[in-house]
């Protein structure tokens, strides 16, 4: 038997769900690349880009073609990412990445970019029915990941909103695909994003001085 194999296989079965290895391992990295996000590590990256490269074995065993192009995405701004908060730690005093909320315009355009986002990527998803059994709440899950990583890369605050909305579609979805422990992690992300977000705001509003954060 392969690696592939291997995590594409059956790890347990709990209340009727099968829970695969490759959706319990890379959910869990995920976890704790939230966890490493909170306490401002630059180590989440590497962790949401090996979370991304497993949970494309998961989603291509359940058929959702969109949850495998989402963790395409998820890989390629976990690199972008990295960069981010390594130029940011160079400019920063003291070595950490400070956050900060998002300016209005910055705001509009994550709003006006997830939105038409959405749209797209929901169009494709319903033009092409491999892409996804159920294209609008998949593209909003896919486009809603992309634009929480493209903050938190930034250091806004409004990162933990974003994925507090990820996760209210997120969890229904996860355990109706059969993805039962992704649906779990997705409550425990709920957890950690509640505690993330109360962190941010507040280190938000400690005044850093004006060298320290990440890359603009």
């Amino acid at each position: 038997m392969n690696a592939l194999s291997w995590l594409n296989g059956e790890a347990f079965t709990a209340f009727g769900q099968h829970i695969l290895w490759s959706d319990m391992i890379g959910n869990t990295v995920g976890l704790a690349a939230l966890a490493l996000g909170w306490r401002r590590s630059i180590w989440t990256w590497p962790a949401q880009f090996l979370s991304g490269v497993i949970l494309v074995g998961a989603y291509a065993s359940a058929h959702l073609s969109g949850g495998v192009g989402k963790q395409l995405l998820v890989i390629g701004v976990a690199l972008w990412g990295w960069r981010q908060w390594q130029r940011g730690r160079r400019r920063a005093q003291d070595g950490s990445i400070a956050v900060r909320f998002a300016t209005w315009r910055e705001r509009g355009l994550l709003l006006g970019g997830t939105a038409l986002g959405t749209l797209a990527v929901g169009g494709l998803f319903a033009a092409v029915p491999d892409l996804s059994w159920n294209p609008w709440p998949d593209a909003y899950i896919f486009v809603g990941t992309l634009a929480a990583m493209v903050a938190q890369a930034r250091g806004l605050v409004e990162f933990w909103f974003a994925w507090l909305l990820v996760d209210i579609v997120g969890v229904p979805l996860a355990f109706s695909s059969g993805l039962a422990f992704s649906g779990l992690v997705y409550v425990i992300y709920l957890v950690l994003v509640l505690w993330g977000m109360r962190d941010w705001w507040l280190r938000s509003r400690a005044n850093a001085p004006a060298l320290e954060g990440a890359a603009a």
